[in-house]
């Protein structure tokens, strides 16, 4: 297992014994590595800005992680001291991207769309206003599926963004950009949304730790909305400790926020303890079905019998459900997105076609201003919206979504945590199933089934394939027990080494 044999003064170089890599720059190592350094006096906030420029200007038109970055980035000087160093469990200087969905006051925000060219906010989200109150710095905005509507970021306005493990392969969606930033060292830490996997799928497709908190966990105000009842805004990080670390700031009630609960949040670092000995896992054998790609399935049963090493007491069990989470997601996710993209006019803001009358104008907009996989979303949600066929799809979805829900309750009643694949397949090629959205759709199977019963998950790396594509093992918890999945997650993430690979890029 690779380890840190010395830090070197200012923090140039770090040597790794037993890695692919010499040395280490400091964009590559994790938050919670770098605020130990600055505290020590041994790195500046500016040498770990620098070190990300250089590694952007280096790798950016390659990767394409990013839709906007601020010009003044570039030039921003830091203090020598670390900011709010005050601020228990915070950020200090450590910089940060955000996924294109998240309002950040005066930053171009436009759902990687066409139709929200030039708008910028005039408020901060929830989660900006915490990140600025825990001295984090933000880099700018990630590339993403257009509205999130995706599992590839192929349908972005601005084109797609390429895994950082193979640039011919897509990074996943809807957080690709986010997901790509932190595996290509672009980033120290970012922030995804997760409305069907798209925190979690990326974050398998690229190797990284992508964590998608239960559903009321995080404030929603300021993320502009696919499907109201599935979105959470989360974290994609290098580690298990950076999502914990991460998580800390962005929890907690906010009255801006109907669907935000007012419970306490603890303190998700002290969860990262060393031992699991005696912990009930599940592993669902529905996964292992026709579809799941063989390399997949042989690093998943891998990790089963390293949890069972670890001495957790992992068993099979059975989630129906799985069979029908998709096609219950794909009736009640454009139902709510048809709904949430009706404001998107050209009245107030963003793209406005100017033509004759009113009606003209709401037409020729939309036309030109959603994509091609927005406007399907909108049209099948307006579909099963419609009066002759409410009740037969979309009320018949929100009773299955009912019982999915009580599929997983039935489970957690004997089980600490449930375990699938993030992912069917590892990362795909780019252009392989865009002309495909059933293909494309499947994508989520995994995935979905956790944002429509609102439950916690963390994907965590756990193998590569022969061509060197990373794999995803998905850590299923119960409502607002995060503490659990990160522990676990902490644990297989200390006894393996694959969260320590990089992309040569």
């Amino acid at each position: 297992m690779t380890r840190i044999k010395k830090i070197g003064i200012r923090g140039i170089r770090i040597s790794f014994v037993d890695s692919d890599y010499n040395y280490m720059e400091l964009n590559q190592l994790t938050a919670h590595e770098l605020l130990n350094l600055m505290k020590k006096g041994e790195v500046s906030p500016q040498e770990i800005l620098d070190s990300l420029f250089k590694r952007i200007k280096k790798i950016e038109k390659k990767v394409k992680s990013f839709v906007f970055l601020p010009p003044t980035i570039f030039k921003k000087k830091c203090s020598d001291k670390p900011n709010s160093q005050k601020v228990i469990g915070g950020l200090s200087s450590i910089p940060i991207a955000i996924k294109d969905n998240i309002c950040v006051k005066g930053e171009p925000t436009t759902c990687a769309s066409k139709i929200l060219q030039g708008f910028k906010p005039p408020y901060d989200g929830t989660v900006i206003q915490k990140l600025k109150k825990a001295g984090a710095i933000l880099l700018g905005k990630t590339n993403m599926d257009e509205f999130a509507f995706g599992s590839s970021c192929e349908t972005s306005f601005y084109g797609p963004t390429h895994n950082p493990w193979d640039l011919e392969r897509v990074p996943g969606g809807s957080s690709g950009g986010s997901a790509a930033a932190v595996a290509a060292d672009e980033t120290i830490l970012a922030l995804g949304s997760d409305t069907g996997g798209s925190i979690r799928q990326p974050a398998s497709f690229c190797g990284v730790v992508g964590l998608k908190p239960t559903y009321g966990r995080v404030s929603r105000y300021g993320l502009i909305a696919f499907a109201s009842s599935l979105d959470q805004i989360g974290t994609i990080t290098k580690d298990v400790t950076d999502a914990a670390l991460l998580l800390n700031i962005i929890s907690g009630y906010d009255p801006k926020d109907s669907t935000c609960a007012k419970i306490p949040v603890p303190d998700f670092r002290k969860s990262l303890k060393d031992n699991i000995q005696g912990l009930k896992i599940g592993v669902v054998k529905e996964c292992f079905k026709k579809g799941l790609d063989k390399e997949v399935g042989e690093k998943i049963t891998d990790s089963v019998k390293l949890f069972e090493k670890l001495g957790a007491r992992v068993k099979k069990i059975s989630l129906p459900c799985l069979d029908y989470a998709i096609s219950c997601y794909y009736i009640l996710g454009p139902a709510e997105a048809s709904s949430n993209l009706a404001r998107f006019d050209g009245v107030q803001y963003g793209l406005r076609k100017e033509v004759k009358t009113l009606k003209e104008m709401y037409e020729k907009t939309r036309e030109f201003g959603f994509g091609k996989e927005a406007k399907r979303r909108i049209i099948l949600g307006t579909y099963v919206l419609s009066a002759g066929y409410y009740e037969a799809y979309y009320l018949k979805a929100l009773k299955v979504r009912a019982l999915i829900k009580n599929n997983f309750d039935r489970v957690f009643k004997n089980y600490h945590c449930i375990i699938t694949p993030t992912s069917p397949q590892p990362a795909f090629k780019i252009g392989e199933k865009i002309a495909d959205p059933i293909s494309m759709y499947l994508s989520d199977i995994f995935t979905a089934p956790v944002n429509l019963a609102g439950l916690p998950a963390v994907s965590i790396p756990c193998g590569f394939t022969k061509n060197n594509l990373p794999i995803g093992l998905q850590i299923i918890g119960k409502p607002f027990d995060e503490e659990t999945i990160l522990r676990i997650a902490y644990n297989f993430e200390k006894n393996t080494p694959y969260h320590l690979k990089k992309p040569k890029l």
